[in-house]
């Protein structure tokens, strides 16, 4: 089996096992559709479908299977509020698209593969923190998924336990900001490690705090608990952390969903740059006390 994603994916992906070669993508689609079509593939399975997906498979001729990206309920959703998505998360229907080729679902959730050489070892974060902490994501793809400044820093006041910030280059200034709050309680690691050893912090932590991104689903694969934050994506689109049918997979037991699910929510599949109601209410009026008190009860207290 051999795997093709866009270049902005190697380090999320290249740990992996089970993948016996590795195409990536960058800008010469031209280039990689010759060295695929070299490969003789006996079919192709399209989990993206999109205009270039789709140009691969005109340009292989082989037998493909594509999923079913909902486009249709996906646009009612988020245009119109009217909820038509089959409650199947997109784990399963990925599974779904491969059906026919007798691919079972093992019930054991999401993987993901740590290099060795990505290890965060006790002495890379602060003595304070070693004893355990909590990872809070700060970061997203887009703005109208990641909570304000203000709601960051007030949510880092009421947990009394210590934090680590956890993010890339671009979260680094609002993880300062947030870590002013407390220096002592609240370690900013964001822009100090690289992708994966941002996911072994995770995976060492006891508890995890994410906006919608990668992070969340990292986290689900490495069997943390994830207190999930929504803004303007939704659990709706049938994408909340997932952790395998022959495990604990309902809210309550491994992740709590957090949102308001007002009306408006989710106005888009991805996030958007801005609010297009320009009020932000399902961020801004989420109560960070009530969000502090489901992460004290996770742990124990």
């Amino acid at each position: 089996m051999h795997l093709l994603t866009k270049e902005s994916f190697r380090k999320v992906t290249e740990a992996n096992p089970y993948v016996d070669q590795f195409f990536y993508f960058k800008d010469d689609l031209k280039n990689l559709i010759v060295k695929l079509k070299e490969e003789n593939y006996d079919v192709v399975i399209d989990l993206h479908d999109n205009l270039r997906s789709n140009k691969i498979k005109r340009a292989l001729k082989k037998k493909a299977f594509t999923i079913d990206k909902l486009s249709w309920p996906k646009f009612l959703l988020t245009n119109f509020n009217m909820n038509r998505m089959p409650g199947r998360h997109i784990t399963l229907r990925s599974l779904d698209t491969v059906q026919a080729l007798g691919v079972k679902d093992d019930g054991l959730g999401l993987d993901y593969f740590i290099p060795e050489k990505d290890r965060v070892f006790a002495h890379d974060l602060p003595t304070s923190h070693q004893a355990g902490f909590i990872a809070l994501v700060i970061g997203a793809t887009y703005f109208t998924k990641k909570l304000p400044l203000h709601q960051l820093q007030e949510l880092c006041r009421l947990i009394d336990h210590p934090i680590v910030l956890v993010g890339g280059p671009d979260d680094q200034q609002m993880g300062e900001s947030v870590r002013q709050v407390n220096t002592g309680k609240i370690y900013n690691a964001c822009g100090k490690f690289n992708l994966n050893e941002s996911a072994d912090i995770v995976r060492q932590s006891k508890l995890v705090i994410s906006h919608d991104t990668g992070m969340q689903y990292i986290a689900a694969a490495l069997q943390k608990q994830v207190i999930a934050i929504w803004g303007g994506t939704s659990p709706k689109l049938d994408v909340s952390p997932y952790y395998g049918s022959a495990g604990k997979n309902g809210e309550g037991e491994m992740y709590d969903n957090i949102l308001l699910d007002i009306r408006c929510q989710p106005c888009s599949r991805y996030g958007t740059d801005v609010c297009p109601l320009e009020h932000f209410d399902c961020m801004e009026k989420l109560s960070m006390v009530k969000i502090a008190e489901r992460v004290m009860k996770r742990l124990g207290r």
